[in-house]
């Protein structure tokens, strides 16, 4: 009955009963009551005469709820059907809601106790604005000012309102409103900005109201990426702003606007505006936070404000920096401030927050780039005077002149380049192929999951690394040896603290003269075998032997060059192997397998002081280096060596070691092949079965590696194979006949399958492989 009346539009509706339905929709009643509530509710909005209604709902509804109800009926006939609407419907609406909204607003009391219900009025208020501004309603922003310098709490929320507009126009208006419509509202914003400038700044300058200043400092931030620059460098505007600055109430609203100033760029017409700008922001940050200030620290010990204003200054002097950095190259005082501000940058990069780091990362990777384009033109004038915008006939006279500019420009940023090398190798992320990590326990675990996000902040400290290493190389090494010293007398000996270093040492492969490499790396895996022996402790040695490992596996071509390290490395991963701690057995074999595919030929050939060439050496004892691997490791220490018997030229040598190599599973196979001849039953235990697919899975990893050279070893088991496949097609049939369909889901029966799978993977990657010439 209730609900039938509540459907009847016909006449003034219930709010009484309206405000009930909504309650016993977000109430804790029955399910049915709510489900009955929900259709109810559904009902009226879906009705094109509800919003008639409204009007009387808002003046008479005791729930807010309800009245949040009756805003969304309307917010939709505004957004779809407004323009159908007769005039003084629009009119009558459009004024009702500005007189509820001043209503509210000039009343502080009711202002601040109704604020959720004004925040959604102001949203109303703004779609019907996207209609009917400018056209049908020209003397809305005029209005609005002159309604604002009646009262603080109603300038307070004309501010708000102000804010929302530019936002619905500049940042959300795609996909809601025509383009046409959108540069209309743009021009219009533009034309009467005049009137909110003044406005924002009188209340600036005259207002001591702390909610009014940060909801006027709030709409400039949303105003000052499009608004005409000369409202912003040719008014007081700058100036109040760097005056608020100081004031932690008003802090990190200040730095937000300031930061949307220096992230413009029109040419150098504001250069010297800018570079007062800069300095005085300089002077006044040493008062707020002294350089001496250890930030990191105080990140971890600060409040969400003080953390905010740590990001906000990140996001400031990198914005700055990215658009104007060359004009405070110009003298000596602006060089001193430049640098102050690349220090508190650098000291805010060993903030402990990702988002903080990834903002500073952003900027140091293109600075560093920067750098590093100029200093590897410096070889190439043409290069040089195309990236500094100069034609090509230079004088000798001015490439020199050039390449002066560019190594003074170094040496500006020389010693902020050191303290950038040093950050890089603190906090350089995880590479891919380290397998080992730390769970939130402490423990050393294997990595179950690959974070994509550490791999792209990778790639990015890599490629910075790497051109930090091209500005310096000596700087590089220099820093990265004293931190494994330090490793080595436990000064600094932290889990943490050898990983990131070994993972930027591994960065920088190819970047260093080969001699220098040598060199370097000598002593970087002299001081890490030591470090193996000295520290004691599984967990230690575990991640000991993940970091010799990837460094080993990154540096290929000083493994090409020396052979008895080569050997002492592949030897140590062979040691590895028999590790049991999660993750290091895989790593082993993944790294053996990444050094053979670089450094094949050298295991083929008899190096000077050897009897024979390491594979045959490997072949020898090859049952015991595997016997403590699982079968996928296996399965990658097979096409390891696989790819060294592949670089052996001799035809005869290749198939005798290929015949070592496979002596274990051959043997194996030719067993449960025999046993199978006596009765064929045999293959159908399923222990038999996962061997056969284990085997059949190691003969698929060599095919991988030797391609037509695995012609031999097909040929032996191919029959045998093949008699196999036909039996377990059977089996499978017979089983799905006798157990219907579900017998497909079995695990006996998803067995058989993965050996017939595997069969014709292996039969599949030889031939793909394989030359057909050779066949």
């Amino acid at each position: 009955m209730a609900a039938e009346k509540l459907r009847d539009l016909s006449q003034p509706i219930d709010v009484g009963l309206l405000d009930a339905t909504v309650a016993a929709f977000y109430g804790t009643g029955s399910k049915e009551e709510r489900t009955a509530a929900d259709h109810i509710l559904r009902d009226l909005q879906n009705n094109p005469d509800m919003w008639l209604q409204v009007v009387h709902i808002l003046q008479s509804a005791k729930n807010l709820n309800t009245k949040f109800f009756a805003l969304q009926v309307l917010e939709g006939v505004i957004k779809y059907r407004w323009n159908a609407l007769p005039v003084e419907q629009r009119d009558g609406m459009k004024n009702y809601i500005s007189d509820v909204i001043v209503q509210l607003s000039s009343n502080e009391a009711s202002f601040r106790m109704e604020r959720l219900y004004v925040n959604k009025l102001n949203i109303i208020l703004v779609q019907i604005l996207k209609h009917d501004w400018p056209a049908r309603w020209r003397s809305f922003i005029p209005d609005l000012v002159s309604a604002a310098k009646t009262s603080e709490t109603i300038c307070e929320n004309c501010m708000a309102i102000l804010k929302l507009l530019s936002e619905e126009v500049f940042d959300f208006s795609r996909g809601e409103m025509t383009q046409l419509k959108i540069k209309e509202l743009k021009q219009s914003l533009n034309s009467e900005f005049q009137l909110i400038h003044e406005l924002c700044l009188y209340v600036l300058s005259a207002s001591q109201r702390a909610e009014l200043i940060r909801a006027t400092l709030s709409t400039l931030h949303a105003f000052l990426s499009w608004i005409p620059l000369g409202y912003i460098f040719e008014s007081p505007l700058l100036e109040t702003l760097l005056k608020f600055f100081p004031m932690p109430s008003y802090r990190n609203l200040t730095i937000q606007c300031l930061t949307e100033v220096a992230a413009l760029s029109f040419g150098e017409f504001y250069n010297a505006q800018y570079v007062k700008m800069y300095n005085i922001f300089m002077v006044q940050l040493q008062t707020i936070l002294p350089s001496t200030t250890n930030i990191p620290q105080a990140y971890a010990n600060g409040s969400s404000d003080e953390q905010a204003f740590i990001q906000n200054l990140a996001l400031f002097l990198t914005s700055f920096n990215k658009s104007h950095i060359r004009v405070l190259e110009t003298t000596q005082e602006n060089i001193a401030a430049l640098l102050m501000g690349l220090e508190y940058l650098i000291n805010i990069s060993y903030v402990d927050d990702t988002e903080v780091f990834k903002v500073c990362l952003d900027y140091w990777n293109s600075l560093v780039l920067e750098l590093f384009e100029a200093h590897h033109n410096l070889d190439n004038p043409a290069a040089t005077a195309n990236m500094m915008g100069l034609q090509m006939n230079l004088l000798p006279s001015m490439v020199d002149g050039l390449g002066s500019q560019i190594m003074q420009r170094r040496q500006i940023y020389a010693s902020i380049m050191s303290k950038l090398r040093l950050l890089m190798i603190c906090r350089m992320a995880k590479p891919e192929e380290v397998l080992i990590v730390e769970d939130e326990n402490g423990n050393i675990v294997r990595e179950t999951l690959k974070d994509n996000d550490v791999l792209v902040q990778y790639k990015i400290m890599r490629e910075t690394l790497i051109y930090l290493s091209h500005l310096d190389h000596e700087d590089t090494e220099k820093q990265m040896l004293k931190k494994l010293s330090k490793q080595l007398s436990g000064e600094d000996w932290a889990w943490n603290n050898l990983n990131t270093l070994c993972w930027a040492i591994g960065s920088i492969s190819g970047s260093m003269m080969e001699e220098q490499e040598n060199r370097f790396l000598v002593m970087v895996i002299r001081d890490l075998l030591n470090l193996c022996e000295i520290i004691k402790g599984k967990d230690n040695k575990a991640v000991i032997a993940s970091n010799i490992m990837y460094v080993v596996g990154q540096y290929p071509r000083f493994l090409r060059a020396h052979w008895k390290f080569l050997k002492t490395v592949v030897n140590k991963l062979f040691e590895f192997m028999h590790e049991t701690h999660p993750g290091v057995q895989d790593m082993a074999c993944d790294t053996f397998l990444k050094i053979v595919q670089k450094c094949k030929r050298k295991f083929v050939i008899v190096q000077l002081g050897e009897n024979e060439p390491f594979v045959s050496e490997l072949l020898t004892g090859l049952p015991t280096t595997v016997a403590d691997l699982e079968p996928h490791q296996i399965h990658t220490f097979y096409e390891a060596v696989g790819n060294m018997i592949q670089a052996e030229s001799d035809p005869q040598k290749r198939d005798e070691y290929l015949q070592r190599l496979m002596n274990l599973p051959n043997q194996k196979w030719a067993e449960i092949i025999g046993q199978a001849r006596l009765s064929v039953d045999f293959l159908k235990d399923q222990e038999v079965i996962r061997t056969v697919l284990n085997i059949l899975q190691t003969n698929t990893s060599v095919a991988s590696s030797l391609g037509t050279f695995f012609l031999s070893q097909i040929s032996l088991i191919f029959l045998d194979m093949l008699n196999v496949y036909r039996m377990y097609s059977e089996l499978v049939s017979s089983s799905i006949a006798e157990g219907g369909p579900f017998a497909s889901k079995t695990s006996y029966v998803k067995l058989l399958r993965s050996v017939k799978r595997e069969t014709l993977k292996l039969i599949e990657t030889f031939l793909d492989k394989a030359k057909t010439k050779h066949i």
